[in-house]
């Protein structure tokens, strides 16, 4: 389903993440997982893109999978790193045949280890140009939904890494949009007025398209610092920092301690009109649905239906 179906059939979207599996013990794990949060019933569900475009091939064969073989409505990541027009191209062709209806359109990051790497060889240098080549694929009339691909582009509440002039940083954003982006998921973060700020400076530039926010639980000290490690500039709130210490090394703690706080930032943001959630599960179930639980619901549709009435977490 186009994601502007989904934004108008949805007052808020639930939706996961997944990234390909690499060996056939950790595809039959991802398996386990799918079927356990099909049940929950979200919006759609992305499916990550490894840096340089190093899992092409399994990307495309996980969301094809998942086209056929469940209800799920996959929206693959698609990146400029180490790609040319013709590479791009071929997969949005691909996507297309498959009846793919969104994809997510990013910057990227360069191959690990990658010492030669060089962005200008790029033939889209900024996500803003992929996002209007992928209009231009669009106009092309050739997907079977004729308005072509709904396409989502990423924020960063507490700032891109990579654009210390935060306003120059709503100028790309902005850029983006103007590009022909229909909604915008955030990185993830942990204080949620990092997020207010961000929506409302969003307002104050002009964008106006959805904004659904990345959530993901700390359910481990070792998970902890990855974030701190993938997501370069998260901040870990003082309050949160508090409460892991106060669990000190004994895991089952910290993992309450983690999804306890995640289940207060979601109440909250529900609370306060929040468009969308989308959570990283690091294919794993069991924290998304320890979520889902501590709000209360079933699935997502009854978790939507909980956002249009009054709701707060203790």
């Amino acid at each position: 389903m186009h994601i502007r179906d989904i934004f108008a059939k949805h007052r808020t979207t639930f939706s996961f993440e997944f990234f390909p599996p690499k060996t056939e013990k950790s595809a039959d794990a991802l398996y386990e997982t799918i079927s356990e949060l099909e049940a929950y019933k979200p919006a759609f569900v992305s499916v990550t893109y490894g840096a340089g475009g190093s899992t092409r091939d399994l990307t495309h064969d996980l969301v094809v999978r998942l086209k056929e073989t469940t209800n799920l409505d996959p929206t693959p990541h698609l990146t400029c790193v180490c790609h040319q027009e013709a590479d791009i191209r071929e997969i949005l062709e691909r996507y297309a045949k498959a009846g793919v209806s969104n994809i997510l359109a990013l910057g990227g990051d360069p191959p690990q280890g990658a010492t030669d790497y060089k962005k200008e060889n790029d033939a889209f240098q900024h996500a803003a140009d992929l996002v209007s080549y992928i209009q231009k694929f669009n106009a092309e009339g050739t997907h079977p939904d004729k308005r072509g691909f709904g396409i989502g582009v990423a924020g960063f509440p507490e700032g891109h890494p990579g654009t210390p002039n935060r306003v120059l940083e709503m100028d790309y954003l902005k850029a983006k949009i103007d590009a022909g982006a229909d909604y915008i998921c955030t990185q993830l973060f942990f204080d949620n007025h990092d997020f207010y700020d961000f929506r409302d400076r969003c307002e104050l530039a002009g964008i106006k398209v959805p904004i659904i926010v990345g959530i993901m639980p700390i359910t481990s000290r070792k998970g902890m610092r990855r974030m701190a490690d993938l997501a370069a500039g998260s901040r870990f709130p003082a309050k949160l920092q508090r409460a892991l210490a106060r669990a000190g090394d004994d895991p089952e703690s910290v993992e309450r301690v983690g999804l306890h706080y995640a289940t207060q930032q979601c109440a909250d943001l529900l609370d306060n009109g929040v468009r969308g959630i989308h959570f990283y599960t690091l294919n794993k179930s069991d924290a998304t649905r320890q979520i889902y639980a501590n709000l209360g619901v079933a699935d997502s549709e009854v978790l939507e239906a909980a956002g249009e009435r009054e709701m707060t977490f203790a």
